[in-house]
């Protein structure tokens, strides 16, 4: 057993992977290096330290894990409100004890800088910045695309392009990497776009590459990997995997595009775990791997035709339109955005002006807000509007504006939401399974041990890996 100054440990965290699907397709063959890790690996089924399906979300659950609380003490709610948490993390607590630490992209969580040390936010962070400064580069290119990914609008400027592929050029781009993205502008070529939903999987390349090159120059003791590629395909296509699960069934030919999408995405992340396998023998690390979450198809909104989602055609265009004065707005998940004021009072004013507009007898705008100067804002119109449909503006004669004017929908309809159970496995060389679930409260205790660390005032438990 190496000493904890030479312990190494790279954190795989595959967000909302289903311990079901694994199973499934573990034992007919279609995840070989999943399959690999699971049988030298103690195995563990987690539950979200919440049930509440308001509170079981990602961004609260992996904070959850990340700190060690639950969320009835942590309170962190919405996904960029992490950083301003304030409690000890895991990267934290390792680097008061001596380890040097790497967080790449794992999600809502708060910035680290220093010697040595390797930050890349999250792609809805708009807090936090890079460290070392120059992956903002990169950071800006793959937040933008993400949070603006159904946006056809969605600007493309060759300059900042051209940034990036200078960064990834001289960080650890592969020729791997730049085969696949080759195989994919020419598949969407020829498919005509049918396939650009597999963008995804270039990014998590890069995301790969980049992560080599900074964990070879740096050789952290505890290092996180986040990808949530496949939880995004989760979202939009079980019912083009399930079709028997759900009331409102997919046109024929979305069913031939994305009918295998969600195995496909499982495929990617076995073929990046064969990566992070080979990667960690031949670094001397062990894997660690947690997916704090899983989905189940979701059926809410099947009686009324499923559940869909808008978003302004031009955000800021809209907001100068009501008369909103903001310092900052940007996108944060699907449909919702977040709104910086310079003071109190600015945001009381959003408030009433995003409040009048409606569609027929509903507000338009669902608002929420956790800070005096921030505001949370999404269209909550979740049913398909019709062509015509106008919004109106509350109070004012002869205002009403075509709905999608202002409005587009987005393609996919909601198919999966979150459920409690999630992965936890421990690269032990010895294959073993837990007949118990799991908190994921739980994890930070045990990683911690795994450095000789220990923190009393966790309400977790080390998981015994035998």
């Amino acid at each position: 057993m190496s000493s904890d100054a030479n312990k190494r440990i790279i954190f795989l965290e595959f967000n909302e992977l289903c311990p079901t699907l694994l199973e499934k397709w573990m034992a007919d063959g279609s995840l070989p290096n999943f399959k690999s890790l699971y049988n030298e690996s103690a195995v563990f089924v987690t539950e979200s330290d919440e049930t509440n399906p308001q509170n079981m979300e990602p961004w609260i659950q992996w904070y959850s894990l990340h700190t060690g609380l639950p969320f009835s003490e942590h309170k962190v709610f919405h996904l960029t409100d992490g950083p301003k948490g304030g409690h000890a993390d895991v990267w934290q607590i390792l680097r008061e004890n001596g380890q040097k630490v790497m967080n790449f992209s794992s999600m809502n969580a708060k910035g680290l800088a220093g010697s040595g040390v390797v930050f890349f936010p999250d792609p809805w962070c708009t807090s936090e910045q890079a460290a070392p400064a120059e992956l903002n580069i990169l950071h800006r290119f793959i937040a933008n695309r993400i949070q603006e990914y159904t946006n056809p609008n969605q600007e493309n400027g060759l300059a900042s392009n051209l940034k990036v592929v200078a960064f990834l050029l001289s960080h650890g781009l592969s020729f791997r990497t730049v085969a696949t993205l080759i195989r994919q502008l020419i598949a969407e070529f020829t498919s005509k776009g049918a396939s650009s939903w597999k963008r995804v999987f270039i990014m998590n390349r890069l995301l790969l590459d980049v992560f080599k090159h900074y964990w070879r120059r740096e050789t952290p003791n505890f290092a996180t990997f986040f990808s949530n590629s496949t939880a995004h395909l989760q979202h939009s296509y079980w019912r083009h995997m399930d079709q028997e699960a759900f009331v409102v069934k997919p046109p024929k030919a979305e069913v031939e595009i994305y009918a295998n999408a969600i195995l496909a995405g499982y495929k990617d992340m076995d073929a990046m775990l064969g990566e992070f396998r080979k990667f960690a023998r031949d670094n001397n690390a062990t894997l660690m791997f947690a997916t704090a979450l899983s989905q189940q198809p979701f059926l809410k909104y099947e009686a009324t035709g499923g559940q869909h989602f808008y978003r302004p055609h031009d955000v800021d265009g809209l907001l100068h339109t009501l008369g909103i004065q903001y310092k900052d707005c940007f996108p944060v998940m699907t449909h919702q955005y977040q709104m910086i004021f310079s003071s109190s009072d600015d945001r009381l004013r959003a408030e009433q002006a995003l409040n009048t507009l409606y569609l027929g007898d509903r507000q338009v705008f669902e608002l929420t807000s956790s800070d005096p100067n921030k505001l949370y804002f999404g269209c909550q119109i979740n049913r398909s509007v019709p062509p015509d449909a106008s919004i109106t503006l509350a109070g004012k004669e002869n205002g009403a504006i075509p709905f999608n004017k202002w409005f587009y929908k987005i393609d996919a309809l909601k198919s999966g939401r979150h459920h409690p159970d999630g992965c936890f496995w421990i690269q032990t060389g010895t294959h073993s399974i837990s007949q118990h679930k799991v908190s994921i409260l739980d994890i930070l205790p045990t990683v911690l041990r795994s450095f000789s660390v220990t923190r009393s005032v966790l309400p977790g438990k080390v998981l015994s890996q035998k």
